[in-house]
């Protein structure tokens, strides 16, 4: 492998991990604080299985790169700017409703993606996407199940949900957005085509939304940009708060 594939696939990488690193720091956050004490345990586990991701992916990506990074620098020693995840992944949990229809656009994406990257000519991320492939369909599963129950449910489970869809669905397109590195990489067998998983998501979120009696947005402006490292304010906050031991205590072991 040369230098600037290695280059382009340790980038690929790190978007991978940003997103689920920021998604399980996210889910994290209701860690005692769920409705019932299953859901509580459950939104946990997940985040365990994104952190789980995150961790493997930046791995990778940091033994790619020139100078070689483990998963901990990558998480705790970059700023704001220098992360690659998704914006959705970085709004905040607001109330159950909105954290479940989040966690229903992104597990669903990653459900098709990481079902074509165990294709990947990489064996390494291919072996990755294996793993992962096995988690998120657990997430896409429990995810969709609350969304029927919060959409056909009661008129306040359902004035919640069109709420999030309100906040939430303009940033569904950043899941989509590609540059250059997707396009070599895919050329390669590498990467995937987004424009083609577009299809399946855009397929699933109807089919879900039909059952749940929600109604699918269309011609919503779509904010996008992650990719570039360009964010929404919640994500700065969430790092000050994510990094604020490592910086504090550099070194520090337990």
């Amino acid at each position: 492998m040369n230098n600037s594939v290695k280059k382009l696939i340790s980038e690929y990488s790190l978007r991978i991990g940003d997103t689920s690193l920021i998604l399980g720091q996210r889910l994290g956050e209701w860690c005692g604080h769920g409705p019932i004490i299953e859901e509580d345990i459950a939104l946990t586990n997940i985040s365990l299985d994104l952190i789980g991701q995150a961790r493997a992916f930046l791995t990778y990506a940091g033994e790619l790169m020139e100078i070689k990074k483990s998963e901990d620098d990558l998480a705790f020693w970059r700023e704001a700017r220098d992360f690659k995840n998704s914006i959705l992944a970085e709004q905040p949990n607001g109330d159950f409703a909105q954290t479940i229809l989040r966690q229903l656009f992104i597990s669903t994406f990653q459900f098709y993606f990481f079902q074509r990257l165990k294709k990947s000519k990489d064996e390494t991320l291919s072996a990755l996407a294996e793993k992962s492939f096995k988690e998120v369909s657990y997430h896409l599963r429990h995810c969709s199940e609350w969304t029927y129950r919060l959409g056909d449910g009661t008129p306040e489970s359902r004035k919640k949900m069109l709420n999030a869809i309100d906040s939430l669905w303009r940033y569904t397109g950043d899941l989509f957005s590609s540059d250059e590195t997707d396009n070599e990489l895919l050329s390669l067998g590498i990467a995937i085509d987004l424009k083609e998983l577009k299809k399946d998501w855009d397929k699933k979120i109807k089919e879900v939304f039909i059952r749940a009696t929600l109604p699918v947005p269309s011609d919503v402006f779509m904010i996008t940009g992650g990719i570039k490292g360009k964010h929404s304010e919640y994500l700065g906050h969430m790092l000050a708060e994510m990094q604020i031991l490592p910086r504090s205590f550099p070194g520090a072991e337990w």
